[in-house]
């Protein structure tokens, strides 16, 4: 596979776990364990419109990175974004975690994936795929 079309795979591929988190796991509340982590960290007053709230969030995190606009900093919010969220729910509520604290070795490979994509094969690509797919 050319390069450039790894990149924009895995773009797709990044994009994907974003929009599947925040539209079905969030905010069509198609998975309860989410709203749950949310109750037990945030509110559990407001978990239901917090969990929706965030997966607006995450539906726009989605469509920042299919528009290819200020890719580097977009790199960097994800990898933020991921690790924080990660290691609150690790240390607060690892019972509710899918894969319980392993769930932290999944984030890591993510992170990783979505470094790699950001900043390493994205400078490899030609100048015209730089400015979006």
């Amino acid at each position: 596979m050319r390069k450039s079309n790894l990149y924009r795979a895995l773009t797709l591929l990044i994009a994907a776990v974003w929009l599947i988190n925040g539209l079905y796991c969030k905010v069509l509340h198609g998975v309860p364990r989410h709203e749950a982590i949310v109750a037990r960290i945030l509110s559990e007053e407001h978990s239901g419109v917090l969990t929706t709230l965030i997966g607006l969030a995450e539906i726009g995190m989605a469509l920042w990175v299919l528009s290819g606009i200020r890719v580097q900093l977009n790199t960097l919010v994800q990898i933020i974004l991921i690790a924080s969220m990660n290691m609150l729910e690790v240390a607060l509520v690892p019972d509710l975690l899918l894969w319980g604290k392993l769930n932290a070795v999944f984030a890591g490979l993510l992170i990783i994936l979505i470094y790699v994509n950001g900043f390493v094969l994205r400078e490899k690509m030609m100048p015209s795929i730089k400015h979006g797919i």
